[in-house]
């Protein structure tokens, strides 16, 4: 699988062809430490001091790695498809061969540093349900109006929570066919591309 760059990322990275390779490898650190910290303004005045270039190249610089390193990091592409994703760049062979390397050593821990910026969304532990008939009331001698309360025990971060929903019968078989078409998506050829590259 390839990656698709725009022509804004293109025009970004291609800043990285003026410098040497100790400074690649160094915006290579520095991207990293961008996806573990934040930005962080100071690093790019002190380099565009040295390289004698606006922060705001070194930025868009430091940007455009950041974002090829962690979308490679994110598909897990391989060595050839990174090496022929960076080939559109233009980019003489050493330093396809530095940001390679740059990817092989950081793309485990870009991954860990990604799955630890997810946000944790509550999951289901257990679900307790209820079905309640009115079968006349004082205005109304018969009548049956159904009713179903279901109780979600959640779980985020380890903490229990609980949830208690209230719906009409219809309304709960409906929810149960557009469930079930979500699931026989799921297994469509198209779906299961996606899911595998995003995993």
């Amino acid at each position: 699988m390839l990656l698709v760059l725009t022509e804004e990322q293109k025009q970004h990275l291609s800043f990285l062809c003026q410098v040497e390779a100790a400074v690649v490898a160094e915006f290579g650190r520095i991207a990293v430490e961008f996806l573990r910290r934040g930005s962080n303004p100071k690093i790019y005045e002190g380099a565009s001091r040295k390289l004698n270039v606006s922060s705001d190249t070194i930025q868009h610089g430091v940007e455009g790695l950041t974002y090829l390193l962690t979308e490679s990091s994110k598909l897990m592409i391989s060595e050839i498809d990174f090496q022929d994703s960076v080939l559109v760049l233009g980019f003489s062979e050493e330093l396809n061969k530095l940001l390679l390397q740059l990817y092989l050593d950081n793309r485990k821990e870009i991954r860990t540093i990604l799955n630890e910026l997810a946000p944790d969304l509550p999951h289901y532990h257990n679900m307790e349900w209820r079905l309640d008939v009115q079968l006349a009331s004082r205005s109304l001698r018969q009548q049956i109006k159904p009713s179903v309360t279901l109780k979600l025990h959640l779980e985020q971060n380890g903490d229990p929570c609980t949830q208690v929903l209230q719906t009409d019968p219809a309304t709960l078989l409906h929810l149960i066919q557009e469930l079930e078409q979500a699931l026989g998506e799921m297994k469509t050829n198209h779906c299961r591309r996606i899911v595998r590259n995003i995993k």
